[in-house]
């Protein structure tokens, strides 16, 4: 991991606000899906969010009742989610190849680094050890085929898998009425579909039925 976060070592300090156009819009809308996708999560239960950054997602989660944890691999970016936090949640410095909490959580996140996963049905399955409810990331399907992903998680022991395309823009704030137009069509089967072969991803929450 150490060649591949270097480029993250210099950026830690308002990452989230270098990264997102519209960090509020964005993470707000990833902290809904990881709520509401798949198994519901509610007030009290554990997020473990793996390659946390500065933990900006926190942000989010907290005013919803959840706690948090925050794992990243960079001293710097560790450093940067603490003093984003203070008291208010916890943050260690770890490799999400090898990272295990000290008891399981309701649920566990990837953000933006599934790719980083030395072996990525290896991963799945340690995150199912000490995973209650429910795995969250997000997934490029020009990148990966959602097929090979899927059979890596049933492997691992998650035979339920719930998909919602994401369509928050990363680099460019927009009007809320078309914001909110854009999150509408994420449950618009063919239009969802189309617009996925050219940009946007899947979040995806995995699960046991």
């Amino acid at each position: 991991m150490k060649d591949t976060t270097a480029k993250y070592m210099d950026a830690a300090a308002g990452w989230s606000e270098g990264q997102y156009a519209d960090p509020s819009g964005y993470l707000g809308h990833r902290a809904d899906l990881i709520v509401s996708l798949g198994p519901r999560l509610e007030p009290g239960d554990t997020v473990l969010d793996l390659a946390c950054g500065d933990a900006g997602l926190a942000d989010h989660l907290l005013p919803r009742g959840l706690l948090y944890l925050g794992v990243d691999a960079t001293e710097p970016m560790v450093a940067a989610a603490r003093a984003r936090l203070g008291d208010r949640a916890r943050i260690e410095l770890g490799d999400l190849n090898d990272y295990a909490p000290t008891e399981p959580v309701a649920a566990t996140t990837i953000f933006r680094a599934i790719y980083y996963a030395r072996d990525r049905r290896e991963l799945f399955s340690r995150i199912a050890d000490f995973t209650e409810r429910k795995l969250v990331f997000d997934l490029n399907p020009r990148q990966y085929r959602l097929e090979d992903v899927a059979v890596d998680l049933e492997a691992a022991g998650f035979d339920a898998l719930d998909l919602r395309p994401f369509f928050a823009p990363q680099n460019v704030a927009l009007p809320r009425p078309l914001g909110a137009a854009l999150r509408a069509a994420e449950r618009v089967g063919p239009l969802a579909r189309a617009a996925l072969r050219v940009r946007f991803s899947y979040l995806c929450a995995a699960y046991r039925n």
